[in-house]
C-alpha cells in the first residue's frame, strides 16, 4: 500500500472518513437532527395534551354542573347561548363602534 504511505494522502482519507461518519451520524433516520426535530414534536403535542386535559376538566364541571340542576348555570347558559330574558326585563345590546 504505497498508496496510502504519503501523510498527506493518508490525512486527506482520514479526514473525509471523519467527516462522512460525522454526516451520517448527524443526517441519518436515526440521528441527531432527527432526534431533536422529533423531541421538539414530542414537547409540543404534551403541551397540547396537557391543554386539552385541561378543558376536559373544565366541560366535565360544567357537565355535573347541568346535571345537578345548578339554577345559576342553567340560567347562564340560556342568558348566553340562546339570548332569553327573565320576564320583565329588557334586553340592552351594544354595538362596537368601527
Amino acid at each position: 500500500m504505497k498508496f496510502i504511505e504519503n501523510k498527506k494522502t493518508r490525512f486527506y482519507i482520514i479526514a473525509a472518513v471523519v467527516v462522512i461518519g460525522t454526516l451520517y451520524l448527524l443526517f441519518n433516520s436515526y440521528g441527531v437532527v432527527k432526534y431533536a426535530k422529533v423531541k421538539s414534536e414530542l414537547e409540543d403535542l404534551n403541551t397540547r395534551i396537557t391543554q386539552l386535559e385541561e378543558e376536559n376538566r373544565k366541560l366535565e364541571s360544567e357537565i355535573d354542573s347541568l346535571k345537578r340542576n345548578v339554577p345559576a348555570k342553567i340560567e347562564k347558559i340560556a342568558r348566553e347561548k340562546y339570548d332569553m330574558i327573565r320576564p320583565n326585563e329588557k334586553k340592552i345590546e351594544f354595538k362596537p363602534e368601527e
